[in-house]
């Protein structure tokens, strides 16, 4: 087992920066390829970010390149998301998952671990 809590949510102006963090705990973090999520109201969610176990490769939606950047450190066993040029179109909950295995993915059934979700709100 793996269990992911989220931190780092809250309240922000467009144009502004967050960073989200997941720390992790239970088996091998360093095991797991990490992915982040956010699921907007009345919508489903959707691929943010992944991350490989090694950290070596990333990938992202074109919704957030350039703008977020994910990150991790194993010896923490978290993964983090740095989210900058904040739009009102990114308010949403967050969750960082966890995949067996080394390589990431943007599908989230093939994550086998979730957080509980951290909010972002983006102020316009």
């Amino acid at each position: 087992q793996v269990q992911l809590v989220e931190s780092g949510g809250g309240l922000v102006q467009a144009g502004g920066s967050l960073r989200l963090s997941c720390a992790a705990s239970g088996r091998t973090f360093s095991g797991y390829a990490m992915g982040w999520f956010r699921q907007a109201p009345g919508k489903e969610r959707e691929f943010v970010a992944a991350i490989s176990w090694g950290g070596g490769r990333t990938g992202y939606a074109d919704s957030v390149k350039v703008r977020f950047t994910i990150s991790r450190d194993n010896a923490k066993n978290t993964v983090y998301l740095q989210m900058n040029s904040l739009k009102p179109e990114d308010t949403a909950v967050y969750y960082c998952a966890a995949r067996a295995g080394s390589w990431p993915s943007g599908t989230p059934s093939d994550y086998n671990y979730w957080g509980q979700g951290t909010q972002v709100t983006v102020s316009s």
